[in-house]
C-alpha cells in the first residue's frame, strides 16, 4: 500500500536544484497558512480486531483541513538557504470505510500532525522578473494524532485514538514576491508536500471492548499563503535623474592690449573699451594681481621713449581705478622701447609696439 506515495515522494525530492543564484543574505524569518488535504489513509488492524485480513483492512477520507508553518532560517548569500520549520496540520474525518466497518459514519472524528523539520532551499534568480521561485526538501520528525475517529462496524463500533512520532520527510515549491515599499519583506506562496512512515494508533472495537493497534497513512498537500522577512537588508539607492549638464562660464582673456597714437599718452575711445572689460573680468576670474606694462616703439631716443611709456602705463592704471580695480592691485611698469612686439629697426615708426599690455594674474 506504501509503493504509490514512495514514488510520490521520491518524485518531488529529486526536483533540480540548479539556477543562478538569487542572494538571500543573513537572518530571516517566515511564517504562512493554508488548506491541508491528507491523503485517503489505509487502515490496517491489527490480528486480535478481525478474524480475516479483509476484515482488518479500511481506509479513511478526510475533509480538507489547516495547515500552518512557522519558519526561521539563514541566507547565505548565493541561493542557497536553511531553515528550522515547526509546523501543525489538522483535517477532520469525512468517513471510514471497511475495518470491519458495515457502513460509514461521516463528520467524526480528527486527524492532526504537528513537528519539527529541517529544510535545505534554493533561490532561483531570473532577471527584472518580479518572483523569485524556489524549490525545496526537508527531513524532520512529526507526531500524528487521531481523535475519535470512528466508524460503525458489523460487531459494533471502531474507534481510533493515540498519538506516535515518525520520521517525516517534505519537498517544497514556492515563490516569493518582494515588497518594495519594505525592503526584506517578501510574501510568499507555497506548495509542500509531507509525509512521514505509517504511524501505529491504538484501536477498539466498542461492543466487545477488543483492544489492538492500527496502521495508518500520513501524506500532506498543503497549500499556503505567507509572509518572509530577512533581516539587514539595505534599500537600492534611489534613482538619481540625469542632471543637464552645468553651462561652464566662458573662459575669460587674460591679456589685453592698448595701443596709442604716434607720441601721444591720451586714450582713446577704442582703449577705454579695453581697459573696462579687463576691469570687469578682473573682479570675476579670481585675479590677485594685474600687470599693466607700458611700451613704445623705436622713432625718438631710449630715453624719451622709456618716459613716454611711463606716462602711457599710469594712463591705463588711472583708468583701471577709476573703473573700480584698487591701486594696491596693479603693478605698474615700463619698459620703453626695449620690448618690441613687432622688431623693427632703430627710427623705425610701429603701431603695434605703441601699447600697454594689462595681464590679468
Amino acid at each position: 500500500m506504501h509503493v504509490r506515495n514512495a514514488l510520490l515522494a521520491a518524485t518531488f525530492l529529486a526536483l533540480p536544484l540548479a539556477a543562478q543564484a538569487q542572494p538571500i543574505s543573513g537572518l530571516y524569518v517566515g511564517a504562512g497558512v493554508g488548506v491541508n488535504m491528507l491523503q485517503e489513509s489505509d487502515v490496517e488492524l491489527s490480528r486480535g480486531m478481525g478474524a480475516t485480513v479483509a476484515a482488518r483492512s479500511g481506509s479513511a477520507e478526510f475533509d480538507y483541513g489547516l495547515a500552518t508553518v512557522l519558519s526561521v532560517g539563514y541566507g547565505y548569500g548565493n541561493g542557497l538557504r536553511a531553515e528550522l520549520e515547526g509546523s501543525f496540520r489538522q483535517n477532520d474525518v469525512d468517513s471510514f470505510t471497511g475495518a470491519g466497518v458495515a457502513r460509514p459514519i461521516r463528520s467524526l472524528g480528527q486527524a492532526s500532525s504537528y513537528g519539527l523539520m529541517l529544510n535545505a532551499l534554493y533561490d532561483f534568480s531570473f532577471p527584472n522578473a518580479p518572483i523569485i521561485p524556489y524549490v525545496g526538501v526537508g527531513v524532520g520528525y512529526q507526531w500524528v494524532d487521531y481523535s475519535g475517529v470512528r466508524g460503525a462496524g458489523s460487531n459494533g463500533t471502531v474507534i481510533l485514538d493515540g498519538t506516535d512520532g515518525q520520521f517525516a520527510y517534505q519537498a517544497i515549491v514556492g515563490g516569493a514576491f518582494p515588497v518594495a515599499e519594505f525592503p526584506g519583506l517578501a510574501v510568499t506562496a507555497e506548495y509542500r508536500f509531507m509525509g512521514t512512515l505509517s504511524p501505529e494508533m491504538d484501536a477498539r472495537s466498542g461492543v466487545t471492548n477488543t483492544r489492538g493497534t492500527a496502521e495508518v497513512d500520513n501524506f500532506n498537500h498543503s497549500l499556503l499563503i505567507g509572509l518572509r522577512y530577512a533581516f539587514g537588508v539595505v534599500p537600492p539607492p534611489p534613482v538619481v535623474a540625469p542632471q543637464a549638464p552645468v553651462a561652464q562660464a566662458p573662459e575669460i582673456a587674460r591679456t589685453y592690449l592698448v595701443f596709442f597714437d604716434f607720441d601721444r599718452a591720451d586714450l582713446t575711445d577704442r582703449a577705454r573699451q579695453i581697459i573696462g572689460e579687463a576691469a570687469t573680468n578682473s573682479q570675476r576670474a579670481g585675479v590677485t594681481r594685474i600687470e599693466v606694462s607700458g611700451h613704445a616703439d623705436r622713432a625718438g631716443t631710449p630715453q624719451y621713449n622709456q618716459r613716454l611709456s611711463e606716462r602711457r602705463a599710469a594712463a591705463v592704471a588711472s583708468e583701471l581705478e577709476r573703473r573700480g580695480v584698487p591701486r594696491a592691485a596693479m603693478a605698474i611698469q615700463a619698459f620703453g622701447e626695449s620690448r618690441p612686439l613687432v622688431p623693427t629697426a632703430d627710427g623705425v615708426r610701429e603701431p603695434q609696439n605703441r601699447r600697454v599690455e594689462i595681464v590679468l594674474r
